[in-house]
């Protein structure tokens, strides 16, 4: 018989909420404090919780917890990516990128042309923010030199970085929603990417509207070397022919590394620094989802999981509406923590419980969690991108928003092939 599980046992997560937006007030900045320190105080309290077992039998299930095969292969993949980012960027990657688009694209799809460039970028290289860092700068001399207005310029920027960091075979955020659910990352990426496609036509079509009429004059010659794409093209094509993530990271690494030798972007000490640096830059990330892996243990042992699923079954009678629960979930954590893959990593764990509830696709909900924080994370006037957007091109988040035409549309698409996919099959 099943129990209905604790409300009492969700109290790290409340804690988690209270201390991260209490800080983020106080300080008027959700990025002044890291968010490891109220993941770690509500580690702390699930660690506190259940005074009828031993501190060292809960520590065991902590460890337990932060250890998974999943955690561990996720922490993996998050290494990898993030060695393969920085070497790649380093070599030269992004700016050829960059230029390589820009010199192709005719004047008179130049807005919509920089959302398609800014998809591929950040489908290339698993960020949202490293694609608006190296494209709002070049957005904002576009709008210089026609006229455009820079809000929709660089709305097309956020645009195509959202489109990319959602479909990215080596984004934190399809690591972590692939991994928390157990399945593949070439079916989620197929799955998701028939349903956000007419969101992506759709949004350089306004983007085309909004700007016709303009005259744009020549911008000018771009560098770039062919070469130093094609790494990125490997990634892409080696995971959709569904190569183990593993070797492809590692096989790009080596082939982003040898370029930038050969070129002579930087030395063989030079190389070793960049991959270090880039296994940094995800230090935060892996720390966080240890800490959130062990909590999440500890209040599944504690009944916690078992009431959500439990209110889940009340409020959410079938699949279409159990999905759309992960869905809010997602959105919900997003909207609070400003990250869209913290969202995903806190989630994920519950998500999977329900999905194997109501006998869901992981490939499904793995997209569903994916899309919705990408949604918010594109659309949220303080999270990291609008934030980062906003001050390179020295306007306001709120006049980004109006123009940040995808996420809207992917939120539209995303609610509407819920309802369709289950309106075609009896629940």
């Amino acid at each position: 018989m099943k129990t209905k599980g604790k409300i009492s046992a969700l109290l790290p997560l409340a804690v988690f909420l209270i201390v991260y937006a209490g800080t983020s007030i106080i300080a008027k900045d959700f990025y002044a404090v890291s968010v490891i320190v109220p993941f770690l105080i509500s580690a702390i309290v699930a660690l506190s919780m259940n005074k009828k077992r031993k501190f060292e039998d809960k520590l065991q299930d902590f460890c337990k917890g932060a250890g998974n095969p999943n955690v561990i292969l996720m922490i993996l993949i998050f290494v990898l990516a993030g060695a393969f980012a920085q070497v790649a960027k380093a070599m030269g990657a992004v700016d050829s990128t960059v230029n390589f688009g820009l010199s192709i694209l005719p004047t008179s799809i130049l807005v919509p042309g920089v959302f398609i460039i800014a998809s591929f970028i950040a489908l290339s290289v698993g960020t949202s923010m490293g694609t608006i860092v190296a494209l709002v700068p070049i957005a904002v001399g576009i709008s210089e030199k026609t006229g455009i207005a820079v809000a929709i310029v660089v709305g097309a920027v956020v645009s195509g970085a959202m489109f990319g960091d959602n479909l990215s075979m080596i984004s934190d955020t399809t690591i972590a929603a692939t991994r928390t659910q157990g399945c593949e990352m070439k079916d989620k990426f197929k799955m998701n990417f028939k349903i956000v496609l007419p969101a992506a036509i759709v949004t350089a079509i306004i983007f085309m509207i909004l700007t016709k009429g303009t005259a744009i004059q020549t911008l000018g010659e771009y560098e770039y070397s062919f070469i130093k794409i094609l790494p990125y093209i490997a990634v892409l094509i080696s995971a959709l022919v569904g190569i183990n993530v593993i070797f492809i990271l590692i096989g790009g690494i080596v082939f982003a590394g040898a370029i930038g030798l050969l070129y002579g972007s930087f030395d063989i000490i030079g190389l070793f620094t960049n991959i270090s640096a880039g296994i940094q830059g995800m230090s935060e990330l892996i720390i966080i989802s240890l800490l959130i892996a062990g909590t999440i243990e500890l209040i599944k042992n504690n009944g916690g999981i078992e009431y959500i699923l439990n209110k889940g079954m009340k409020n959410f009678k079938s699949k279409r509406g159990a999905e759309l629960g992960i869905a809010t979930l997602v959105s919900l954590v997003d909207i609070c923590t400003a990250n869209n893959t913290i969202a995903i990593v806190t989630v994920g764990p519950i998500a999977k419980d329900i999905s194997d509830e109501f006998e869901l696709e992981p490939r499904r909900v793995a997209g569903i969690m994916d899309m919705f924080s990408c949604v918010f994370q594109g659309l949220i006037p303080y999270g990291a991108q609008l934030i980062s957007a906003s001050g390179l091109a020295m306007i306001s988040p709120f006049a980004i928003i109006k123009y940040s035409v995808y996420p809207y549309l992917m939120g539209i698409c995303a609610l509407v092939s819920i309802y369709l996919y289950w309106r075609k099959r009896s629940e």
